[in-house]
């Protein structure tokens, strides 16, 4: 197992997200790995935890990564967040994503949820990505 790849699958996922027209149309261009100082918008979208295991054989060097993106919305309601996490979720299955290094071989929807946090919204999204060492 390599962990090597992780990197290459967060500049995917965020540039994916950040150039996502149909996102874009919902949140503007609030989606961020890291929060900027002062206040939060009214509704954005953050990268979030990740856990990554081994899935090498014996040919090839490969790691299963489960990784979240979140939803945080201040506006009454889930409307907004639900339809922000769903144009990332349209977002991420789409389309293959392309990473700098090694190549992945499958991305999918594992689990959402929806959930208040203090006076603001929340939907956390888990999806999980195959990748593949390049064999090159």
């Amino acid at each position: 197992m390599s962990y090597g790849m992780t990197a290459a699958l967060q500049t995917a996922v965020y540039g994916r997200l950040s150039a996502d027209a149909g996102l874009a149309a919902i949140v503007g261009g609030n989606v961020f790995d890291a929060l900027p100082e002062g206040p939060p918008p009214s509704l954005y979208v953050t990268l979030g935890p990740e856990k990554a295991r081994d899935r090498s054989d014996g040919s090839f060097g490969g790691a299963e990564h489960d990784f979240s993106i979140a939803v945080t919305s201040s506006v009454a309601g889930f409307y907004q967040a639900k339809q922000a996490a769903a144009a990332i979720s349209d977002a991420l299955l789409g389309a293959p994503l392309t990473l700098a290094r090694g190549r992945v071989g499958r991305v999918q929807f594992l689990r959402a949820q929806a959930a208040r946090a203090g006076s603001d919204r929340r939907i956390e999204i888990w999806f999980r990505a195959r990748l593949d060492e390049d064999d090159s």
